[in-house]
């Protein structure tokens, strides 16, 4: 029997059933054939009705999964933000680190510089001052040469 003839034959049971006095609209109806008619009916439900029935019976467990597959992409959406977040401040640092360091080395050049500058040019300051005494003794000495009264070679007569 199908679905509907099932329906049809617990019309049936229930106007076949036997009237209650003193209760318009209720009857007593044979309960073990009601049972096996209802029996029939459920086993004789398309597979569809059964599926959709189950599915509905799993909505809330689907929704849960749903909603936790949800949150673990937005929990690995968020890591990732903040590492990439991460990743580019350290980026920054590194260059603001590396602008302080060129800064540093430039500033220790220049300084490097003016220090070899100042001590080379002390250097030729001293050696020009012990040319220049040099150069005074020696004019000093040829003076003192010239000036020399000539005397005779031991050993020659004047």
């Amino acid at each position: 029997m199908n679905v509907e003839e099932l329906l049809d034959l617990m019309e049936e049971t229930l106007e076949a059933g036997t009237a209650v006095p003193f209760a318009a609209g209720k009857r007593v109806v044979d309960v073990d054939r009601m049972r096996d008619i209802i029996d029939e009916v459920r086993n004789n439900l398309p597979d569809e009705v059964r599926e959709s029935k189950k599915i509905v019976n799993d909505r809330e467990q689907i929704l849960k999964n749903a909603h936790v597959e949800a949150e673990g992409v937005i929990q690995q959406a968020e890591e990732r933000a903040r590492a990439m977040v991460s990743e580019q401040e350290i980026v920054k640092r590194s260059q603001q680190r590396v602008v302080e360091i060129l800064t540093a080395a430039q500033t220790q050049n220049k300084e490097i510089k003016r220090q070899t500058s100042l001590y080379c040019e002390e250097v030729l300051k001293q050696s020009e001052e012990a040319l220049v005494k040099s150069l005074s003794n020696v004019k000093n000495a040829r003076m003192n040469l010239r000036n020399m009264p000539s005397r005779p070679a031991r050993g020659t007569k004047k």
